[in-house]
Formats: C-alpha cells, structure tokens, sequence
C-alpha cells in the first residue's frame, strides 16, 4: 500500500525558468527516488496556447538538461506521464474554473500545492481567482517564490492580500538555502554534540562569517536586478536565514512553530542600524569589466538592461551585532556578491585565539576555526593545530573533515527536492512564517533608506576578484580578516 500523500501540485508560470531549471528536475528526482505517491499530479500553469504534448516537448528539451543524478529513460517517461498542462491566465476567472473542474475529475484527490512561480505582482489575483472557485479551503496550500516584495511596505502588501484568502499554516514562503542538507546538518552538529555547546558563545567565539558567492552575473535578467540589487536578493532573506541557524537557541522541540520561534528571536535582538552605523559597517559595490576563469566579462553597467549609471549593488558586505547573552560583542559578518573569483557559500566560526601561545611560528597564531561549506560541495571542516614532523615543536594548522559525499553514500536530495517533499507532506519548520519576514525587512531597511537618501556610489571592484577593498577593511578594523585571505 502507498502511504505517501496523495497531492495535486499545481505550477503557476509552468513554462518559466524555475519550473524548468529547478522544480521539474527535483521533482523527478523524487519521483525516481519512489518518494512520490503513485496517484500525485503536477499541472503546468501558462498563458501560452499550448496542448499536453507540446508542454511536455518544452519539458523535454529545458528540463530533463538540468537533471543532475543519474537519469533513467524509462523512470523519466513515467514521471511525464504525472504531468498536464492548461493554458491560463492569472487575470482570466474562466481559466480558474477549467483548473478546479480537472481536480475535481480526478479520482483520488488529496492536497492541492499551489506553486507560484511568477512575479509576485501576480500574487494576488491568483491568490483572489483560487478562492472564487472553492481552492483556499484546508486541503490547499500556497508556496511563494520570493522576492516578498522589495520593501516593508510592499512585503506587507502581498502578505495582506495572500492572508485574505489563506491562514498562515497554509503558507510556505521558500527560502531554497535552508533546504540544504549542510544548513540542517547545522542543526544537527549544534544540537546533537555536546562538544561544541558550551562554545557556541561570545566567551570562545571571536567573529562569524557568512558567505554567498556567485561568479555569474545577471545573466540576461538585467532589468529584474536592476531594481533589485544584492541588499534584497540575498541579504534580507538568505543570510539572515543562514544566520538565524548560527545564532538561534535550541528549540523545545523540531516542531515548526519552535524552530522559527527560536530564528524570530534571533531577528529581534539584531542590533538596529543607525545612519552612522551603515556608514561604517556596511560596504555596497558593483562590479567593473574583468575575467572570470580567464573568460573576459563586461562591467555591470554595460549589461543587457542594466542602465548607464545604475547605482545598484551587486556586492555587499555588513557587520552585524546581535544583542543577546549568547552574543553581544561577536561581530557577526555577512558577505554576497556576484562575479567574485568562485561560486562558494560558506560559514565561517572563527573561535578566539589560546590564552598563551607556546609554540614558535606565525602558524601557531591562526585560531580554530569551523568552516560549513553549503555549495559548490557540502563539507565542514574543524581546523586545529597540530605538530609537524620533526625534532622541532613547531605546530601548524590542519583539519578533520566530514565530506558529506565520501562519509553518507545515500543519495543526497538538492533543496528544492527536499524542500517540495516537505510542502507535500505538510511540513513547515523549513519555511519564513510572516513575522520572520517582518523582523528581516525592518533590519535592512536603514541601509535601503540610507542608500536613497544620501545617493551612495558603489564602490568599484573588478569581476573575478572578492570584493572591493572595503570589505577587507570592513574586518580589519575588528583584527580579522576573510577566510580566504588567511
């Protein structure tokens, strides 16, 4: 008998790149993997005038391609045959009405999971048409795509609209990050160890870094960035979220509820930030012309739909400071950039130095550190020092390593897999509940406000390096430094 969950999941922009890049693939995965119920449906949403079999001729040519683990052509065949396609529009009541009639038809029904993958403009109407014909009852649930908007105000906005129509245990904001398996591991190694509890704190933690790094640019989406800018597409959901995993008490329990209990905590004893404070802890930069792995690349400025002097950030680098028993006086630094020398996303725990150093050699200065990789591999690495061979005590610093890949031979699910699993079986604790949302917003607003008020220059740095000079001296001033200038 097949206990998983029956589901209707249905894809709102269906042709859209996220549907083809990210959710089919992961979705197949899961289907290969048998963690799909046998009867579990996917309906492709699109305004384009397009039958079943030219949907699915889509999917072949944009979404098998992006299909990372081993692919099977008789798995990939049965997976297609889960998947329909209506053409509808999100303006359009009529096509509302075509998509309950065809979940109505089917036999064994269970939870419909509305995904919307479109602009969030789009939000609302959808979110107004589904409840007209009868899908916002408790069967249903609504997964958001971010961006929530692109500040306090227009985040509230969709949260209003969204909340008229669905409670909020209906509600699934995606922040793919947490979906990763080193980011739960985080958990995991904080919370199932004794060793490292009773140095989780400001007393044997001298700084925290947290990285997202990407070597691409804007990739064709010149105008989306444009308005965008590094400060809301990364920083006020992923690394927050990133460090709310650092920083965040243990919960009572796995329960979603205390776990984002315990992540809001975090969000609310972040210290605000004055002007004067994001004058000096905060660095904003774009990116100037370079090469990335030797390839020459155009400044960000001469990118398709980018204009002439856009102001925008492709880089940004902040000091934070929670003010908290736990870590008041631990500077906490957060970092994203695009086309910087590599792809990483890390976090860096970089614990305070010995009382008395006895061995000779600068090596023997470098502290402990626990350094989480997230992408492009998923590590964690504990750096110690230990003694060279040879007659002389000279110590130097080395590491023990668990490689996720060489220690766990079990098929690892990227986040969006593991992600819709979770939305398909009602799970919430990997998801922003809307105060979380909140609390971020209002943490970076001061910088946005900052930014337009005083028209602040990015400061120039060239593609293919970390950064601009700033932000190095943005750690200098605290005696650290980056983890890849040690």
């Amino acid at each position: 008998m097949d206990n998983k969950p029956v589901f209707d999941m249905v894809l709102f922009g269906g042709t859209g790149d996220l549907v083809m890049r990210k959710l089919l693939p992961s979705l197949y995965q899961a289907h290969a993997a048998g963690l799909l119920n046998q009867n579990g449906r996917l309906w492709a949403l699109g305004r384009k005038d397009l039958g079943r079999d030219a949907y699915l001729q889509q999917v072949e040519a944009e979404a098998r391609i992006h299909i990372k683990h081993a692919f099977d052509a008789a798995q990939w065949q049965s997976f297609c045959q889960r998947i329909d396609y209506i053409q509808l529009d999100a303006n359009d009541a009529a096509g509302f009405q075509r998509l309950a009639a065809a979940l109505a038809a089917q036999e064994k029904r269970g939870e419909v999971i509305c995904y919307l993958s479109t602009a969030p403009r789009y939000f609302t109407p959808i979110c107004r048409h589904l409840a007209a014909v009868g899908l916002n009852g408790s069967q249903v649930r609504v997964v958001l795509e971010k961006p929530l908007g692109t500040d306090l105000a227009s985040s509230n906005a969709i949260n209003d609209a969204v909340a008229e129509f669905f409670n909020e245990t209906q509600i699934y904001r995606i922040d793919h990050y947490l979906g990763k398996e080193s980011v739960q591991n985080l958990l995991a190694i904080r919370f199932a160890n004794v060793l490292f509890e009773p140095l989780w704190r400001r007393q044997w933690i001298d700084s925290v870094q947290i990285t997202i790094a990407e070597s691409l640019g804007v990739e064709g989406r010149g105008e989306f960035y444009d308005g965008t800018g590094a400060l809301r597409d990364m920083v006020q959901n992923h690394l927050l979220q990133l460090l709310c995993m650092v920083a965040m008490e243990p919960p009572a329990s796995l329960d979603a509820d205390a776990v984002r209990d315990e992540k809001l905590k975090v969000l609310k004893s972040l210290k605000p930030l004055s002007a004067e404070d994001v004058a000096r802890q905060v660095v904003r930069g774009q990116y100037k012309a370079g090469a990335i792995n030797g390839a020459p690349v155009p400044a960000y400025r001469d990118e398709a739909d980018v204009a002439a002097h856009s102001h925008t950030e492709t880089f940004v680098a902040i000091k934070a400071e929670i003010q908290n028993w736990r870590w008041a006086g631990v500077p906490f630094f957060l970092r994203t950039g695009k086309r910087m020398q590599e792809k990483l996303a890390e976090i860096v725990i970089n614990f305070r130095a010995v009382p008395l150093e006895l061995f000779p050699g600068s090596a023997a200065a470098a502290p402990n550190r626990l350094v989480i990789r997230l992408q492009p591999e998923e590590d964690i690495r504990l750096y110690l020092q230990a003694k060279q061979p040879g007659n002389d005590m000279a110590v130097q610093s080395t590491f023990l390593n668990l490689d996720f890949c060489n220690v766990f031979h079990a098929r690892r699910a990227d986040a969006y897999e593991r992600l819709l699993l979770d939305v398909i079986n009602g799970k919430l604790a990997l998801f922003m509940r809307r105060d979380e949302l909140v609390a971020a917003w209002e943490w970076v607003t001061p910088i946005m406000d900052y930014w337009a008020a005083n028209n602040t220059e990015p400061k120039l740095y060239t593609a293919g390096s970390w950064g601009p000079a700033a932000s190095s001296a943005l750690l200098s001033k605290s005696n650290t430094c980056w983890h890849e200038e040690l």
